[in-house]
Parts: C-alpha cells; structure tokens; sequence
C-alpha cells in the first residue's frame, strides 16, 4: 500500500492546475462513491477571515454538547493530517490512505479517468471518512470562495458566512461584490444562513432575498450583551444564556466569532443549546496559529505569538489584539508573506505595532523570497535581516530580541508551519 507521501505527491503532481474551481469532478466521483445525497447533519463555515476561529468554535460545541464531531479544515499548518479530524483529534495515515484508495477506484472507472485537484481529492476523503464513522455533526471549512468549491458538493443544513473583503481577485473576481456573491453561494434556499456580521456586500443580502434563506443577523436575530468584567450574553428573541466566559482564542473579533458560532450550532438544532454546553465550549476551544501564545523561549527570553494574518482584515485585527495587549519591550515580527498576497496591505496594517521586520523567504510555485517581499512592503516596515527561510529568521529575530521583547509570527500558513517546527510545538 502506498504511504501517505506518496498519495499527496500523486495527487500534487496529477491534476494540470493548482486551483481549478468547478463541482463537476469532485461531484462526480463523490456520487460514485455514494456519498451524496449526503445524509450527515452538516454546518458549512464562509468568509475571507473568521473562517478557522468560527470551526474550531463549532467544533467545541459539538463535543461540549457530545455530539462525535468530524472537521474538515485547510490548509495544514504541520501535517497534512489536521484537515481531517474527528473530535479534533487528526485523522491517522491509516485511514486517509484507505479512503483515497476508495477514491483512485471510483475516480478510475469507465473509459477516462477523472483528474482531481488536490483539494479535492483531499475534501473526498473527508467526506468517506465522515460517512463510514457516521459521525453525529460535520463541520466544514470552505477552502476558496464558495460557490464552486469542493466542500459545496453537499447541500448544508446551516451555512455561516463569518465575513467578506478582498482576497483571491484572480479567482473570485475584482470587488467586495463580486467576492459576496460567490461566497453566497454556499447558501440553500430556505435553510438557516448566519451572519458573522452585519457589514457585508450587497451580494450576500440579495442572495439571502432571491433564496428565501432564514437569514440570522448579528444585532437581529441574535446579539453579544456583554455582563460585567469578563463574562457575556448570547441572545436571540426571549432568549438568553450566560453568563458566559470570553473564548479562550483571543482577540477583540473572537466575540463575533462566538456569537455566529452559538447561532448556528442553535440553527443546527440537534443538541438544545444550553448556557452549560456554550461555557464548556468556549473554554475548551483551541486553534493554532490565530493569536497563540508561546511562553518564553528560551526560558528568559522574549514572548512568543503566532498568527497566520495572510491578508490586510486578518493584520488588521492582529494589530488590533496587539494594541489591546502591550508588552514592555519592542515587538518584533518575523514575516513571510506569499507572491499572490497584498503583502503592502498586510504590512500597513501592521506597521504602528511592530518595531522590527525580519523577513522570511518562502519557496514553491506562490513562494516570494525576502528581498522580493522587502520591496513589496511600505517604507515605514523597517527591515534590517532578510533570511532565505522561517527557520533562519526565528534565528535572527531571536538574536535581536530581549527579555520583554515579544516576536510575533505572521504572514501565511506556509510560515506559522515552519516556525511551530522551530520551536518545537
């Protein structure tokens, strides 16, 4: 049986295009597999940003409420295995090498085969594997847009859109607008649609009207109260629960985050929600690599954050958390940020609360490497180390760091990975 490394270099190397957005393929062997019509109770989470937070938060509520929750996430920071997870415990190489083995079967049949991406072949797993284990609740992260992405094969009982701004034009296409209605796409008529907030583009209300969707609204249909010194109310109609403690992601957004999340998992409605399963929730919930603190390293040495903020709405609300939670010494960031990003945007979100850049070169075929990415970035990003990698800019940000110096970690999937490497997490 061929191992894990050799499926995903098969499944890299098979398909002519990176990203070719279309339901066809991924439609068609997923019938073949007998996946669809999907029977699972299912949660579909959208948006340029709040896409991670708003699972894992889900994803909380479910075992809080013991529901066997299977999610579906991307892209891996470590190990290609995290996408796949069943209690937020990752799947194991056993079981996703079985289910492409399923798939290279169904995928294969008849006169031509059907070429997938790898994103593709990757959400067909998810969904063998969640359909053999017969999970209780499935949790889906859309992985571009909506409307043509794989995970968009299956009708969902209650889809969350967290945001929308500028991200991925060249797919989605040039305006907020445009972006909106693709990502409105992931909304079925009559079904439960959540809001994560209330600014979003014409687009999205106008899908939510011609769809009928049961449309809940942040400051509608439900609404964050908050109670006293570290406590808060979820509300919709007559009801309320709290007190309930702030989530334990951190982040001045989390809030929002927390509230869409509540109002699906009550939309959902398979477990009552309680005031006791949304504390559980709250508390328990983790998320790697969105604002996530490492103790000092080396012992003595400065704070440790690490924070994906790939583009300009994540950094500013990375700056934002920043601001509301100042250290002693200087902030120095270690960056890298890939070609097709607005690394200027990023940048200037960022560049009030960081005293120092050092910039990281990223490889592969979306790869910017740091001499590249010095010149991307706006004249006040002061850059005094360009390193070829992650590995090597920890090194030198940690050289330039002192005790009360935090390093903060940003810029893309691709350099959180490397630096939870370095640091051994």
């Amino acid at each position: 049986m061929r191992s894990l490394n050799d499926w995903l270099a098969q499944q890299l190397a098979q398909h002519p295009k990176e990203i070719d957005l279309s339901l066809e393929r991924v439609r068609a062997v997923a019938q073949r597999l007998g996946l669809l019509p999907w029977r699972l109770p299912t949660v579909i989470v959208g948006g340029t940003n709040g896409k991670g937070s708003t699972v894992a938060m889900l994803t909380a509520l479910g075992r809080a409420a013991g529901l066997r929750t299977g999610t579906y996430t991307s892209p891996h920071l470590q190990r290609y295995n995290e996408r796949v997870a069943i209690d937020a415990v990752p799947i194991d190489d056993a079981a996703l090498c079985a289910a492409f083995e399923r798939i290279e079967s169904a995928r294969s049949q008849g006169d031509a085969a059907i070429s997938l991406t790898f994103f593709e072949w990757g959400t067909l797993a998810a969904f063998d594997i969640f359909a053999r284990e017969a999970v209780d609740l499935v949790v889906l992260e859309v992985g571009l847009g909506g409307r043509l992405d794989a995970t968009n094969i299956v009708d969902a009982d209650v889809a969350v859109l967290c945001s929308v701004s500028l991200d991925h034009t060249e797919w989605l296409g040039p305006t907020v607008e445009h972006i909106g209605a693709e990502k409105a796409g992931i909304f079925r008529p009559g079904r439960p649609v959540i809001l994560g907030s209330a600014d979003l583009p014409r687009s999205v209300y106008a899908a939510l009207e011609s769809l009928a969707c049961d449309a809940r609204r942040p400051g509608r249909e439900f609404e964050v109260r908050e109670q006293g010194v570290g406590s808060w109310v979820w509300a919709a109609g007559a009801r309320a629960l709290g007190p309930l403690p702030f989530p334990a992601l951190e982040g001045p957004v989390q809030l929002a985050n927390a509230a869409a999340a509540l109002a699906a998992f009550d939309a959902l409605g398979r477990v009552p929600l309680t005031t006791e399963i949304a504390a559980r929730a709250l508390r328990d919930v983790r998320l790697r690599g969105r604002f996530q603190r490492v103790a000092e390293f080396p012992v003595g040495g400065p704070q440790w954050i690490l924070d994906v903020a790939h583009n300009a709405g994540a950094a500013e609300a990375l700056a934002q958390t920043l601001r509301a939670t100042p250290c002693a010494g200087r902030t120095v960031a270690v960056v890298g940020i890939l070609a097709d990003k607005d690394a200027h945007a990023i940048g200037a979100a960022l560049a009030a609360v960081v005293d120092e850049w050092v910039l990281a070169g990223l490889d592969g075929p979306r790869g910017c490497d740091a001499e590249r990415l010095r010149r991307r970035l706006p004249d006040d990003c002061r850059s005094t180390v360009l390193a070829p990698n992650v590995h090597e800019a920890c090194a030198a940000a940690l050289a330039l760091a002192e005790r009360g110096d935090r390093i903060v970690v940003l810029g893309s999937f691709h350099t959180i990975g490397p630096a939870l490497d370095w640091l051994g997490l």
